[in-house]
């Protein structure tokens, strides 16, 4: 009787059940294992989109501060509409108030306001935002900010939500 082969000691396999492992049934699996993640992955966006479309039209007044705690010329951080989304207030004059997100349309960098230039800069590519207005100045970032529309009631200012 013939010695076996010294590797069958180290790789054992039942060729019994080596056929049902073929090529054929292999890509198969591959197949089925990408659609299911292509699946996933549609169907992470689609939670994704109807979640923000539900949070759009659900936003609610915030009072994001008084007249009196900017000078003008100032600008301050607020999270609106929620915890975590930082928004942008600045004091331009006497009267006026302008609030933009503070992500950059180009690659989500926190704008800062730089009151010499009285504009919107962001850091990382050096954009430039327009701070009466949002709209770009500057470099690279191919949108304006997102306006936040403010109200004064008194000496109060309130976000109102997002201008379109």
């Amino acid at each position: 009787m013939e010695e076996s082969p010294a590797w069958k000691d180290d790789f054992p396999i039942s060729w019994v059940d080596d056929h049902y492992v073929t090529r054929r049934e292999f890509t198969k699996s591959l197949v089925l294992l990408s659609c299911a993640a292509f699946c996933a992955n549609g169907a992470l966006v689609a939670m994704d989109l109807l979640e923000k479309h539900d949070r759009a039209g659900a936003i609610k007044p915030l009072k994001i501060g008084r007249v009196q705690d900017l000078k003008i010329g100032e600008s301050r951080v607020f999270d609106y509409p929620a915890a975590g989304e930082p928004c942008l207030l600045v004091r331009l004059d006497e009267d006026r108030f302008a609030a933009f997100s503070q992500k950059c349309t180009h690659l989500g960098c926190p704008v800062l306001y730089r009151q010499e230039a009285r504009k919107l800069y962001c850091p990382c590519h050096e954009g430039y935002f327009n701070a009466e207005d949002g709209k770009v100045a500057a470099g690279p970032p191919p949108r304006p900010l997102p306006r936040v529309d403010l109200r004064r009631d008194g000496d109060e200012i309130w976000a109102m939500g997002f201008l379109k």
